[in-house]
């Protein structure tokens, strides 16, 4: 039987141990906001980022909050044009250097590029990365790295796939 002692050193240690990843957690997010302002060219507080999967693949969607915030539009629309681009040609450096690390899914993106298109869209109030593929394994992938994003980002979006 554990003494009165050994049991509060236990609690005190896993209290610590749980304080320490709470601050790692909110460490790791806020730099997720940080290294994403640098990287997207627009402020994370004055946009919303949505990630959505549909039964061809899905979307990355930016808009400024503000319907009049002509300047975070602009830049929202040159940065996801330039995503575009980039993913089509397997070059995934702006997520890995956001979330500072791979994000799930990329190494099997950049392997299978040819099966999966990137378009840039315009929307009200910003824009919007569509992807589609009909390769089982590059869906899967897709779906492995938009689901990644919604958590790291802290969106709030579905994890399901949803109707276009």
């Amino acid at each position: 039987m554990l003494s009165k002692r050994i049991i509060a050193a236990l609690a005190a240690t896993l209290g610590l141990w749980g304080q320490q990843d709470t601050a790692a957690h909110q460490g790791h997010t806020a730099g997720v906001a940080q290294r994403g302002d640098h990287v997207m060219g627009f402020s994370h507080e004055k946009t919303t980022h949505h990630f959505r999967l549909f039964p061809d693949g899905g979307a990355i969607e930016v808009t400024a909050n503000d319907p009049n915030d002509a300047e975070s539009r602009g830049q929202i629309r040159m940065h996801l044009s330039h995503i575009a681009g980039m993913f089509a040609a397997g070059d995934f450096d702006a997520p890995m250097l956001i979330h500072g690390r791979v994000p799930p899914g990329v190494p099997v993106l950049k392997r299978l590029k040819a099966e999966v298109t990137y378009t840039f869209e315009e929307m009200d109030g910003g824009g919007r990365v569509r992807i589609r593929t009909r390769n089982r394994k590059a869906l899967a992938a897709v779906y492995e790295f938009l689901r990644f994003q919604i958590a790291d980002h802290k969106t709030g979006d579905g994890t399901g796939i949803s109707r276009l």
